[in-house]
């Protein structure tokens, strides 16, 4: 902070809007009947799919078009642009020619502030720019969007105005700073990345080992022979709600939050009436993501019929938390009806499991429980490391380029 202080400390500053500073214009989308503009193209033409992520630096784009279909509409080389509707306020540096389709308002420097201004400069301050468009955008009928009218009032602070000199040296600096956090951030990512990786493959490595027998090593029984295939009471569409009292699992949000409630009285109606799991029982996913396994802890939750089933299983031949580790690994036989993979019953129950003593149970247990800790830690570490190092360099940079007005 003393070098923060002391780089920008009695700078005068002046606010020069965008229109001040840029050329903006709306982007072109060269005509799709003529094939030819859409031949071997050259020049870039970007969406808001080449972003994929606020605030890249792009040398090219997903779809190209040709020179003939530029029709003066080129934008030059070291431009911005920025989505002025959907994902307001999504911004890239731009280093070659080139074309944005309509969603998109592109801004060139204009020919006196090409000297005096770091384009880099800019470009970390269009993240202020962009929430500043997100804020005053008319969301009115849908989508929201913002005019180029209301683009061309904000203003942007230049340091030293009337020593250009100093003001590219400061800018720089700046620059230098912001780029060196954005270094950083991605090394950090990627090593952080790396490390999970890494600890998933060994958790792989070593849950198919453990899991892995010789025929005479154990017995082999299928999952019917083990215990019932069992499954909620069906709950129909309009016994639900957005919210409610008892949450209500579909197999778009098994293992995840739910979307979808039931009543207190129809649950301990249908709880008592029919099958509902145990604490400690394994439901597994029989549509979508086939075999997905999460153990029941007991708190009240419903559960989609036929989607979302469990073995009822008798622990004193096989425990529960055996069973989720094996399902892990298991080779489900499912059919397709439609368009959608199923693990019908009868399929689920003739899926064969080695099953080695209790004693031996509890070893591989045990050990997969160690790994599991491990990989969960550092998988839900991971967002929240990169997260603290995402805020530490917005906070750099609000404080870099935080001009008092």
């Amino acid at each position: 902070m003393t070098f923060l202080d002391k780089l920008l400390e009695g700078i005068e500053v002046e606010w020069k809007t965008v229109d001040e500073i840029f050329n903006v214009k709306n982007g072109y989308t060269p005509s799709k009947k003529n094939k030819e503009f859409w031949t071997d193209g050259t020049v870039p033409w970007f969406r808001m799919e080449d972003i994929r992520q606020n605030g890249r630096i792009l040398k090219d784009s997903i779809q190209h078009v040709t020179k003939s279909a530029v029709k003066g509409q080129l934008i030059p080389e070291n431009s911005l642009f920025m989505s002025t509707t959907a994902t307001i306020g999504e911004h890239a540096l731009v280093l070659t020619p080139y074309l944005t389709n309509q969603q998109i308002t592109s801004f060139s420097l204009k020919e006196d502030y090409k000297e005096n201004i770091a384009i880099k400069y800019m470009f970390y301050s269009f993240f202020d720019f962009g929430n500043w468009c997100k804020e005053n955008a008319n969301k009115n009928g849908g989508l929201g969007i913002i005019g180029v009218k209301k683009l061309k009032e904000y203003k942007f602070p230049i340091p030293c105005p009337d020593n250009p000199k100093k003001s590219l040296e400061i800018q720089q600096k700046i620059v230098d700073i912001l780029d060196k956090f954005t270094e950083l951030t991605a090394e950090l990512t990627a090593e952080l990345t790396a490390e999970l990786t890494a600890r998933k493959q060994q958790y792989s490595y070593y849950r198919e080992q453990l899991l892995t027998f010789d025929e005479n090593e154990v017995e082999w029984k299928t999952l019917g022979e083990v215990g019932e295939v069992r499954m909620c009471k069906r709950i129909l569409k309009n016994q639900t709600s957005d919210v409610g009292d008892i949450p209500f699992y579909k197999i778009g949000t098994f293992g995840k939050e739910p979307n979808a409630f039931i009543s207190e009285a129809l649950f301990e109606e249908f709880k008592s009436k029919y099958n509902y799991p145990k604490v400690g029982e394994v439901l597994i996913s029989a549509s979508g993501t086939i075999g997905r396994a999460v153990i029941f802890d007991g708190k009240d939750a419903y559960f989609q019929d036929s989607n979302i089933v469990w073995i009822e299983n008798d622990e004193t031949q096989v425990l529960n938390k055996y069973l989720f580790y094996f399902y892990q690994i298991a080779k489900w036989h499912t059919a397709v009806g439609g368009t959608i993979q199923r693990l019908y019953n009868n399929d689920l129950k003739k899926t064969k499991i080695p099953i080695p003593l209790l004693e031996k149970q509890e070893r591989i247990i045990s050990i997969l429980d160690k790994f599991d800790v491990l990989t969960t830690s550092l998988s839900e570490g991971l967002p929240k490391e990169i997260e603290l190092r995402q805020k530490q360099y917005e906070y750099y940079r609000e404080q870099l380029l935080g001009f008092s007005r």
